[in-house]
């Protein structure tokens, strides 16, 4: 099974930028579709980006489009995600997880939720 750990977060200004990343340990990490998710307060687990396992596909939420960049290095088992332009509404706990999608949706897959890295976006 895959041990991810979220990093990167932070309080920055409306208009700012963040780079998360996620570490993975285990060698399947490389096997696996790989996606962030995020929880605002009061909210439920929110699709943010998704990349498949070689990383020539990803795909967002259309709330994130244009301005959030998901990518990763297999050899570094590490996933990223550059988030440009953020607004308050951005504000939440970021988690990363191997992925599946079912038609146009994209769910973590298996395991529990990992800690998260705290972004907060000031306006």
């Amino acid at each position: 099974q895959v041990q991810l750990v979220e990093s990167g977060g932070g309080l920055v200004q409306a208009g700012g930028s963040l780079r998360l990343s996620c570490a993975a340990s285990g060698r399947t990490f490389s096997s696996y579709a790989m996606g962030w998710f995020r929880q605002a307060p009061g909210k439920g687990h929110e699709f943010v980006a998704a990349i498949n396992w070689s990383g020539g596909n990803t795909y967002y939420a259309d709330s994130v489009k244009g301005r959030f960049t998901i990518s990763r290095d297999n050899a570094k088992n590490t996933v990223y995600l550059q988030m440009n332009s953020l607004k308050p509404e951005d504000t939440a706990v970021y988690y990363c997880a191997s992925a599946v999608r079912y038609g146009s949706n994209w769910y973590k897959s298996g395991g529990s939720w990992g800690q998260g890295t705290q972004v907060t976006v000031s306006s």
